[in-house]
């Protein structure tokens, strides 16, 4: 991202969830301040998304790891006994002002200081109000690492805690992925983390279609100084995650996303692409 600037990809997220709303009546993901947060901004945003049909499958693989993230949310709450909620790279996320899980859950958004003071801005002139249990807590990752940002945040480390990294992981170097999931697979009061990924380029080979359009948003994204910096290997990302000490880890690829989201629905999803990750320590 650019010094001093809101994260792009934060912002191109916020458009693809705000379009899903409309073009596809958010049947994936339902946000009702996906629109609203974005102000002037949605009207184009929604109006770009029609006029460019290519943008669909990335639109719905953002809604589809929203509504897995929430839905992995609610079972941990309900059943594990989860107690805080860290949605790191918050961008526009609008859990924390819409959420129904009362005042039980703290919640820690954690982001870079440009991109958080952009959405305290979007939050204040759209008229939302920020709940008691949610904490800011900017990070300028240069300076700090994400124990100190949270320690100074207020963050306990010996609640059980869940992590929401959504849209972060392909923009990060594989030392840094491996850093932050160390941290939290070693907290006390154990963890759960749910992070979206892909698969290096070369496990493309032969899908022509696909291949393409993943070229294509590498592109955009590197045009905008935001470039995918990681790529993973399913099987060697599950073995290094159980080596950090991730009990149980759930991989949903694309084939998984195809039939647990999009069942009677005609391929909305081809079989190459994104994958979601739900790991836990308890």
């Amino acid at each position: 991202m650019q010094q001093g600037q809101p994260s792009r990809t934060a912002r191109g997220a916020a458009f693809h969830r705000a379009a899903h709303q409309v073009l596809e009546r958010g049947f994936i993901f339902s946000d009702p301040l996906a629109i609203r947060i974005l102000g002037a901004d949605a009207e184009a945003a929604i109006r770009d998304a029609k006029n460019d049909p290519s943008r669909r499958r990335l639109r719905l693989f953002i809604a589809v790891r929203s509504r897995f993230a929430e839905d992995a949310l609610a079972t941990a709450v309900a059943r594990r006994g989860v107690r805080q909620l860290v949605v790191l790279g918050a961008g526009l996320d609008t859990y924390a002002y819409r959420a129904s899980l009362g005042e039980g859950l703290r919640i820690f958004e954690v982001d870079h200081p440009a991109t958080q003071a952009w959405k305290r801005q979007r939050l204040a002139e759209a008229a939302i109000p920020a709940p008691r249990a949610l904490t800011f807590a900017p990070v300028d990752f240069e300076r700090e690492t994400l124990a100190d940002g949270l320690s100074a945040a207020g963050f306990d480390p010996a609640q059980q805690t869940f992590f929401t990294w959504l849209g972060v992981v392909p923009y990060l170097t594989e030392q840094a992925v491996f850093t932050t999931l160390g941290f939290i697979a070693g907290l006390p009061g154990g963890a759960h983390v749910v992070f979206d990924y892909g698969n290096p380029p070369a496990s493309s080979a032969g899908q022509d279609e696909d291949a393409a359009a993943r070229e294509r948003l590498a592109a955009r994204v590197a045009s905008v100084g935001e470039a995918f910096r990681s790529h993973f290997e399913t099987d060697a990302l599950k073995a290094k995650l159980m080596a950090l000490g991730f009990r149980e880890v759930e991989d949903l690829g694309p084939a998984l996303i195809r039939e647990r989201y999009f069942a009677n629905r005609g391929g909305s999803l081809r079989d190459r692409g994104g994958h979601i990750v739900r790991a836990t320590t308890v």
